[in-house]
């Protein structure tokens, strides 16, 4: 297969991928949409007054449940989307003849692939197809940027790139990033479902939704998996730093970035460790580590002159 017909056909992998998304979040919509329909047709307002209401809500492993068939159907979508995208990566890489992250537009399908991936293996211990609504929409957002925005040709590395840190380094940050988003968007869910029920308010679309606590709990134990690959990507750089530029920390502007992002992260889980910062507080500090794993990303590759804006576009 001539390096053309491997382009045409990894672009076509990932535009297929997309389309399959697309099909996902219909599905995932109608699903949440369901649920939250019969939380809200269930619910029983008593006579009298003062009285508790009372609330019953169908389980989504009940495959009679309102959107369970939706839900399933969402999530098989998801999984053909991931290996679609998988292919799209592999055809890049024979296409440049390297690892498929070499620039932005082939991180952020790496990153993509991540943040499905994540959901996907959580997905395998729990239900979760409630959270699959937001992951989805987000993968489709990173596709979009990175068909449109991203797009490059493929080429040959940098001599600073050729070396098997560019495999170990950037494909750990690739699973973090994938880890960092997916709590991320658990972090969000969390706002919103504890703001109802501090107000007493859970119904509709937001009851159906795990409780407050199970979605803390949930972000909690995904960020507690990604710190420490997140500290094993920054000491891989920095030793990859050390054979490319002979420093190991220079305080470049992604280095710094990657260390404030550290920070955070470090910071959450000691709060929570130690000062029992759960909840709202712990919610806050994921969001904001987020926040600045995009502005290492975005910020830094796009806007600021760094050493690492070898890669391009």
């Amino acid at each position: 297969m001539t390096s053309a017909s491997l382009a045409e056909w990894s672009n076509l992998a990932v535009y297929s991928s997309m389309l399959v998304l697309i099909a996902a979040l219909i599905c995932f919509a109608v699903s949440f949409a369901a649920r939250g329909q019969r939380v809200m047709t269930s619910q029983r307002v008593p006579v009298g007054a003062g009285a508790p209401m009372e609330q019953t809500t169908a389980t989504v492993s009940d495959p009679r449940a309102p959107g369970a068939r939706a839900g399933n159907v969402a999530m098989a979508l998801t999984w053909l989307a991931t290996g679609l995208l998988l292919l799209g990566l592999v055809l890049r890489g024979l296409w440049a003849g390297r690892v498929p992250w070499g620039n932005m537009y082939e991180f952020s399908l790496a990153w993509t692939f991540g943040i499905l991936a994540v959901f996907l293996v959580v997905s395998t211990r729990r239900d979760i197809r409630w959270l699959g609504l937001p992951v989805v929409f987000l993968a489709l957002l990173s596709l979009g940027l990175a068909v449109t925005v991203l797009y490059t040709e493929a080429a040959q590395l940098v001599p600073a790139l050729k070396s098997w840190w560019l495999v170990i380094h950037v494909a750990s940050a690739i699973i973090c990033g994938g880890a960092f988003t997916v709590a991320a968007a658990i972090s969000v869910l969390y706002l919103w479902r504890d703001r109802a029920e501090r107000k007493g308010n859970v119904t509709g679309i937001v009851a159906s939704l795990p409780d407050a606590a199970r979605l803390d709990t949930l972000s909690y134990r995904i960020l507690a998996f990604a710190f420490p690959l997140w500290t094993f990507a920054v000491i891989s750089g920095a030793i990859w730093a050390e054979n490319a530029w002979g420093r190991y920390w220079g305080w470049d502007p992604k280095e710094t970035w990657a260390f404030i992002t550290w920070v955070i992260y470090a910071g959450y889980l000691h709060a929570r460790s130690t000062a029992g910062w759960r909840g709202r507080r712990a919610a806050y500090i994921s969001l904001l580590g987020f926040v600045s794993f995009l502005i290492n990303y975005f910020g830094v590759n796009i806007f600021v002159n760094s050493l690492h804006s070898y890669a391009g576009l």
